[in-house]
């Protein structure tokens, strides 16, 4: 009787496949779906099944709604969420074509979740999908047609993820909050060197999720994920993080700071992978790889759900006010581990374009040798974590972003006198050419000094005591990586704005030198210290002023404050 029901169950499971095939399985495996054919199936899905449903969240920057299609165990209000994103570069559609058959294939009960609610982004690029051809990913093995890496503003949104240019980003950090998944899964494909690995990915790096999270997450569960691959057939190995040369010496661990999907997911203490099949092998193989790394994925997130967000919740322990927290990070050159790595000879040979030798893979001579995996970084700079941040009302893009971000804020009832530490930049250095619609800063040095300021009814005040604080302190931060500061939300301090006209200061200057021995003398002093200064009349003038209460005191002041 028993296996009665089980084989008219695989019948059902079967005729239900059938019934609900995606268009890349009616294709020849090396047919990617359009974008019009997508929505129809997922809509198809919800309509027919009660554990499927489809939500808008915003939209592309072309207008279209961007589109959850999420996998609801019955009763499952409460069960932890897994989020996946696909189609960030959709010339690299493999997620795309991969979750169409994962939810098919949870929605039949041909797999379970593991009492997980599923959440995937159908595509977050649609403006990229739907410029649909078929070469601009020159180096790419199929599919036949596919979309492109910008979205309709040309923003790669892979870029986007704390400046927030685009519609899609505000979008995501929506869909990213209302699901709060304990894992992030970011399909992509990779692009570089040749070698014998159908599936590289990149693990959140381990030094920015903390020792606690990260220790778990690179000892434990990515291996066990992994290892559960390979038993599939499917190579794997950490992304290969190495382009115009082979990877044979070895090559680094990739660091995602925050402007990454996963840099910015860390922030709130989410695990998150990104999923780089490899470009060189067939379509169909690639397909397959992000469905199985999907499915162990959600195999081991189930079966541990407990202890992920027990782990989450001990990770941030160490964020309190008066600890350290490291804002930039180095890849450290002396250590490394071993890893087996299975590669094809590479050597030079005479191009046939250019005359020069040029690298070459030799796919007849394939290899397994031990190479060199650096995947340790070091800290290089280190700030005290705040109690609060200050920020005057007048920031008002920033305060859009806190708010988007579930920041909790406090409004100053009423105007207010307060000693606070604040920063005027130092140095920075900015970009020759725009990157990703931004002339971007680095480099840059803050110097600080505290004071007692002048604060606004209105103004706010934002507590490091809350989920949000690597938020706070990536963003707010002005030498972090990626800070608000270093793209460019703050440049209007960095210019004078008021100026003197020398025939008119000169009475002024000489007037400033006679009532104050102290600015005198260090006038003196420098013009013997510097020749060039003492031979520079327009220098002197300048530097008097400077040095005076006639210069504004708020060039270089960045406008955000904080309270120890």
């Amino acid at each position: 009787m028993k296996s009665g029901f089980f084989l008219l169950f695989l019948l059902s499971q079967l005729f239900s496949a059938q019934q609900f095939q995606t268009p890349y399985e009616k294709g020849n495996g090396n047919r990617s779906v359009t974008y019009e054919e997508m929505v129809k199936y997922y809509d198809n899905l919800d309509h027919n099944f009660e554990t499927i449903s489809v939500e808008n969240f915003g939209e592309d920057d072309n207008g279209e709604p961007i589109k959850v299609v999420v996998f609801a165990p019955l009763n499952s209000k409460k069960s932890p969420a897994i989020l996946i994103n696909n189609g960030i570069h959709p010339g690299e559609p493999d997620g795309i074509d991969a979750t169409m058959m994962l939810m098919r294939d949870l929605a039949i009960g041909k797999i379970s979740s593991n009492s997980l609610k599923i959440a995937a982004v159908q595509s977050y690029n649609i403006s990229g999908m739907l410029r649909r051809g078929k070469y601009s990913r020159a180096n790419q093995n199929g599919p036949e047609e596919y979309g492109f890496r910008g979205n309709a503003r040309n923003y790669d949104l892979n870029r986007d993820f704390i400046k927030n240019d685009s519609e899609n980003s505000r979008s995501f950090q929506q869909i990213f909050h209302y699901y709060k998944p304990i894992y992030f899964i970011d399909n992509h494909v990779s692009n570089g060197a040749d070698y014998q690995y159908l599936f590289t990915y990149i693990s959140t790096n381990k030094e920015r999720l903390g020792k606690t999270l990260g220790d778990y997450f690179n000892v434990k569960m990515q291996p066990e994920i992994l290892k559960n691959l390979e038993k599939k057939g499917i190579l794997t190995t950490p992304y290969v993080n190495i382009h115009g040369d082979s990877p044979d010496e070895g090559f680094p661990a990739f660091m995602d700071s925050p402007r990454y999907a996963t840099g910015y997911t860390t922030l709130f203490n989410t695990l998150g992978t990104v999923a780089e099949t490899h470009m060189l092998k067939p379509y169909k193989d690639r397909v397959r790889a992000t469905y199985e790394y999907m499915l162990e994925s959600m195999n081991f997130v189930g079966e541990n759900a407990a202890e992920i967000k027990k782990n989450m919740a001990e990770s941030s322990a160490p964020l309190q006010p008066g600890n350290t927290y490291t804002l930039q990070w180095k890849l450290d050159d002396t250590k490394f581990q071993l890893i087996d790595f299975k590669g094809y000879e590479a050597g030079k040979k005479t191009s046939e374009v250019s005359g020069k030798p040029r690298l070459f893979y030799d796919r007849t001579k394939p290899f397994n040798r031990k190479v060199k995996f650096f995947d340790e970084y070091v800290s290089t700079k280190q700030i005290t974590i705040p109690r609060y941040y200050v920020i005057p009302k007048s920031e008002r893009k920033v305060i859009e972003f806190l708010k988007r971000n579930n920041i909790k804020m406090q409004e100053i009832a009423q105007d207010s006198a307060m000693n606070v530490e604040l920063y005027r930049i130092a140095d920075f250095k900015t970009v020759k050419n725009p990157y990703e619609g931004h002339y971007l800063h680095y480099e840059t040095k803050a110097r600080s000094e505290f004071k007692n300021r002048s604060f606004r009814k209105g103004d706010f005040l934002v507590s490091t005591k809350q989920e949000g604080v690597k938020y706070l302190l990536e963003t707010l931060e002005p030498e972090a990586t990626d800070s608000f500061f270093n793209w460019n939300f703050f440049d209007a301090v960095l210019g004078q704005k008021e100026y003197f006209s020398d025939y008119v200061f000169e009475d002024t200057a000489a007037e400033l030198l006679k009532k104050s021995q102290v600015l005198k003398t260090a006038f003196e002093f420098k013009k013997i210290a510097e020749p060039d200064f003492a031979q520079d009349s327009n220098a002197q003038l300048e530097w008097i002023y400077k040095n005076s209460e006639y210069y504004e005191g708020s060039v270089n002041l960045y406008p955000i404050f904080r309270i120890l």
